[in-house]
């Protein structure tokens, strides 16, 4: 087996259902091994070797980089290897024209983990809301509104891991109740920092600097370090530069969230907010955010001095 993907939940997930329904609670015929520089000869060996007292021996292979270099032996060896051994190959990126990937294509199977739409994602946490509640004896949840699910992950972004632990806290807080309302987000579930960071380009461009500072704060007490923070401005401009671009190119909001790996609904924000914008104008934030970059690197100025000035800047002003 192969499993990789830009979704670490799912590759996660499917690595500890294929190690429990393979190799269960047994440790004498199951091996791992992780990191680049692996020894080939000596995972042929064991992958040679007859399992003790069980019909399968399972060897769980993580970040090899295998799928990215060549291994013509382990290639080659694949087609030999026992049907009492199981391989799986979990790994964060591939080279599909790489020999052993194709290998394991033909012998085995092969599960890309890709980022889930909002409809996925929708759909998976409905699911989660009104089966914790019964697995827990308590009257389950059995209303959420399409809008207050959207709100749910417009707030706490499209990672399936975070997804999963802001709905622990909102099913404790919600037990009982026949219906999740708008409400009951806002006040149990974390605001991502990337939200954060999009209300406040939203705040900055409008000249709502009051509104951008007490965003900066939040961010400041959360311990993000200021260079990390304007980092992710320059990122957010970035991303609204790429919009416009495909925007004037005629791309509609499936189009704009494929390219930029977003999901449809962040896609739509981004859009919105950059419909207020030229491209000339986007160009010279981007650029504002290099310049404040550059001020820190060279020692002109401190990190903090530098976002705060890049905040309050009015957008009149922006070169």
């Amino acid at each position: 087996y192969l499993l990789f993907g830009d979704e670490p939940f799912l590759v996660n997930s499917y690595k500890k259902r294929l190690r429990e329904a393979i190799a269960g609670d047994d440790t004498m015929n199951y091996n791992y091994f992780e990191g680049k520089g692996l020894d080939v000869n000596e995972l042929i060996s064991l992958a040679d070797t007859m399992p003790f007292f069980s019909e399968r021996r399972l060897i769980l292979i993580e970040d090899s980089g295998f799928f990215k270099t060549s291994s013509e032996a382990l290639a080659e060896y694949l087609p030999m290897m026992p049907d009492t051994t199981c391989i799986v190959f979990v790994e964060e990126a591939v080279d599909k024209r790489n020999k052993l990937y194709k290998k394991v294509k033909d012998l085995g199977h092969i599960a890309e983990m890709k980022r889930q739409d909002s409809a996925q994602l929708a759909r998976w946490a409905a699911t989660i809301l009104a089966q914790n509640m019964i697995e827990n004896g308590l009257k389950a949840v059995e209303k959420i509104t399409p809008s207050t699910m959207n709100l749910f992950l417009e707030r706490v972004g499209d990672d399936m891991e975070n997804i999963r632990m802001e709905l622990e806290k909102l099913i404790s807080y919600t037990m009982g109740s026949e219906v999740v309302t708008a409400e009951d987000v806002k006040v149990i579930t974390t605001v991502q920092i990337t939200n954060k960071i999009f209300d406040m380009v939203a705040a900055i461009t409008a000249g709502k600097t009051k509104r951008a500072m007490d965003l900066y704060e939040d961010l400041l007490t959360l311990r993000e370090p200021p260079m990390r923070i304007l980092f992710l401005i320059a990122r957010q401009f970035n991303q609204l530069l790429l919009v416009r671009e495909l925007q004037a190119s005629g791309a509609d909001r499936g189009t704009v969230a494929s390219k930029l790996k977003v999901p449809p609904f962040v896609a739509g924000k981004l859009s919105s907010q950059a419909a207020a914008f030229t491209k000339e104008q986007l160009i010279s934030y981007v650029q504002t955010c290099v310049d404040a970059e550059e001020a820190v690197k060279t020692g002109r100025m401190g990190d903090r001095l530098a976002v705060e000035l890049l905040i309050s800047q009015p957008r009149s002003s922006v070169r």
